[in-house]
């Protein structure tokens, strides 16, 4: 489903049953606070191999209760470039593939919506055949209201596992998703996710399979290319509907977001480490009234 714009949201009754739309993002954001979070290629590490102390030397450290970002933080582009070229858990390096990419956040919100804000200057190109040849860019934000287990610790990697589809050895229908993945059971990640070709927002969730439609929380999704620099805004409500992650002021959630850049698909993507995303509330990202 196709969301409106930013700026086509304003004073107009949005087409997706949300009513009128008074809602603005800062007219300033340069003067939203902005956190830099580094984004990797991950290579071939599902939720298997995190956990598995053989393989990976944090996994005695996530059983003690640190989380994926007290390790490694601080070396994420080092992690990303060592796996990109083929040093380290891929053994289908891409020759030319960025290993990171530094990303600006924003948040704010205005009582209502909560509008994030995503900058960054594009990688150069690999050069390497499209996989996904609609979409040159896609960039996917997934929330969690503390339910998902090792969401807490890290982020995204709760739904990632040895079976995903394009995993080396994978079937293409995935078979895992979140542990007891359920929405009435509040299990689940609230997905969105903006596409550079199609010019489309789209609000899903992960629980017990991904689907791509059915949240009622994104109002808006727009995104730029202004010279080699990316710029994403999403909009959306704090209440929303099935599959959506209702937000509330003082309160904190999980939070990690990944890039599809290059025209990847699949695990060949960028992704963030786990972080926390406070509405008026401390956080490594805060989102607070303008």
């Amino acid at each position: 489903m196709k969301k409106t714009t930013i700026a086509g949201a304003l004073g107009m009754v949005c087409a997706f049953g949300f009513g009128p739309v008074h809602a603005a993002p800062p007219a300033d954001w340069s003067k939203v606070a902005a956190t830099e979070i580094t984004l990797f290629y991950p290579g071939v590490s599902p939720l298997e191999w995190v956990t598995k102390g053989t393989e990976h030397g944090g996994a005695r450290a996530l059983k003690k209760g640190d989380t994926c970002a007290d390790c490694h933080s601080d070396e994420t582009a080092k992690m990303g470039q060592l796996i990109a070229s083929g040093q380290k858990i891929e053994p289908e390096p891409i020759a030319g593939k960025a290993g990171f990419i530094p990303v600006k956040v924003q948040a704010a919100h205005d009582g209502d919506t909560l509008y994030l804000r995503f900058s960054w200057k594009q990688p150069k190109a690999s050069g390497a055949a499209k996989m996904d040849d609609k979409n040159p860019m896609k960039i996917a934000v997934m929330l969690d209201q503390g339910k998902v287990t090792m969401a807490d610790q890290g982020g995204c990697w709760a739904s990632c596992h040895a079976d995903s589809r394009t995993m080396p050895g994978a079937a293409d229908s995935k078979k895992k998703y979140v542990k007891d993945g359920s929405l009435a059971g509040g299990v689940f990640y609230d997905l969105v996710q903006w596409r550079s070709g199609e010019k489309k927002g789209f609000d899903g969730h992960v629980a017990d399979s991904r689907v791509m439609e059915g949240g009622k929380a994104l109002v808006a999704a727009e995104g730029k290319l202004d010279g080699d620099t990316w710029s994403v805004v999403f909009a959306r409500k704090f209440a929303g509907g099935e599959g959506d992650v209702t937000l509330a002021a003082g309160k904190i959630y999980n939070f990690g977001f990944a890039i599809h850049d290059d025209h990847a698909a699949g695990r060949f993507h960028h992704v963030s480490l786990g972080y926390k995303l406070g509405i008026d509330a401390k956080a490594d990202i805060t989102a607070l009234k303008q």
